[in-house]
């Protein structure tokens, strides 16, 4: 059974950085992929950064350099530095990982950002 567990959440104020950490386990198989989302209170959940086996990163637009995400897919790992976070950050932060065949996601519980004074 898979399981997917994140933390470093927490409550900074705005201008400041946070650190996540993802470990997966219980995979006989390797990761297609893995990576950060979050979902902000009455907002759907979207792709913050993502990693392939391959080493290619995606992010999203309003990361705009100010997050960076590093890890390594055969080891199930996966790691979020952010940098001059904005409450527009604050959200319920989740690691994923995806699986192809058969597609299938893998999500941890979640790790709380707050930004905030």
């Amino acid at each position: 059974q898979v399981q997917v567990v994140e933390s470093g959440g927490g409550l900074v104020q705005p201008g400041g950085s946070l650190s996540l950490s993802c470990a997966a386990s219980g995979n006989d198989f390797r990761f297609y992929s893995m990576g950060w989302y979050r979902q902000a209170p009455g907002k759907q959940r979207e792709a913050v950064a993502t990693m392939t086996g391959d080493k290619k990163i995606t992010y999203a637009d309003f990361v705009k350099g100010r997050f960076i995400l590093s890890g390594d897919i055969a080891g199930n790992t996966v790691f979020l530095q952010m940098n001059s976070l904005t409450p527009e950050d604050t959200a319920l932060y989740y690691c994923g990982a995806r699986k192809l065949f058969p597609p299938q996601m893998f999500w941890g519980q979640g790790t709380p950002v707050t930004v905030s004074t």
